[in-house]
């Protein structure tokens, strides 16, 4: 079971101890791993949380996917090891070439920050254990740039390997096909915009989140492999 968790912190990383307070009351034992760090030390699982690293220079995650600690995240991940990315974590994610696709700023130029309802779309991944495609989770947004954008041919290969891991059931942002989250091929790695974080109680409007993060902890390491983990990492908007 994956109970140690490192949480990568970037500059302007602000969801790091929410998420490391989630993950302990879920009877993980998480620690915040510095970005400048280049070991990840010993730990069977990774989020990269929320928040504006290095302020959203550029594009979102373009600048954080250079340090060095991603070096480890991505040998991390091509081992088989768990990979869970919210929401800035998502756009680190893609910008890293570890998920397909880019994440561009929501349809209207609105910040949206507000419940969400989402449906499982696949439970083949680090966050689905448990699950049931079709489930309906209510788990909070927010965001600027948070709408998924793809090519055609990377969506259709979304959909054929089952790599849609959640739907927004009433779109916020304009993703394409409705992607609230998706995984890699072996579905080691997850990227999802919701916070599941920040639902992990009815004190604070739902605690949706607890089973995704409770699922992240009781996931095995996948099979290595020496292909890449998104196979169109070279893909970007």
């Amino acid at each position: 079971m994956s109970r140690r968790v490192g949480v990568i912190r970037f500059p302007g990383t602000n969801c790091e101890f929410d998420t490391v307070d989630a993950i302990n009351e879920l009877g993980g034992e998480a620690k915040v791993v510095w970005h400048g760090d280049s070991d990840l030390g010993d730990v069977d699982a990774i989020v990269i949380p929320g928040g504006f690293a290095h302020g959203d220079y550029l594009r979102c995650g373009a600048i954080a996917r250079f340090s060095p600690i991603m070096d480890a995240v991505s040998t991390f991940a091509r081992n088989g090891g768990p990979v869970l990315g919210i929401c800035n974590g998502f756009q680190v994610l893609t910008e890293a070439g570890l998920l397909p696709g880019a994440l561009q700023k929501n349809a209207g130029l609105k910040f949206l920050c507000r419940m969400e309802q989402i449906q499982f779309a696949s439970t083949a991944n680090v966050v689905g254990l448990g699950a049931s495609v079709g489930d309906l989770l209510n788990i909070p947004i927010n965001h600027f740039e948070g709408n998924y954008v793809c090519a055609k041919e990377t969506l259709k290969q979304l959909e054929e390997e089952n790599r849609i891991v959640f739907r927004y059931t009433d779109n916020p942002n304009g993703s394409i096909g409705d992607i609230a989250g998706i995984s890699n091929k072996r579905g080691n790695v997850v990227g999802m915009m919701p916070h599941p974080e920040r639902a992990t109680s009815m004190l604070l409007g739902s605690n949706d989140g607890s089973s995704l993060l409770q699922s992240l902890l009781s996931t095995e390491r996948a099979p290595s492999t020496n292909e890449n983990v998104a196979s169109t990492h070279d893909e970007r908007i």
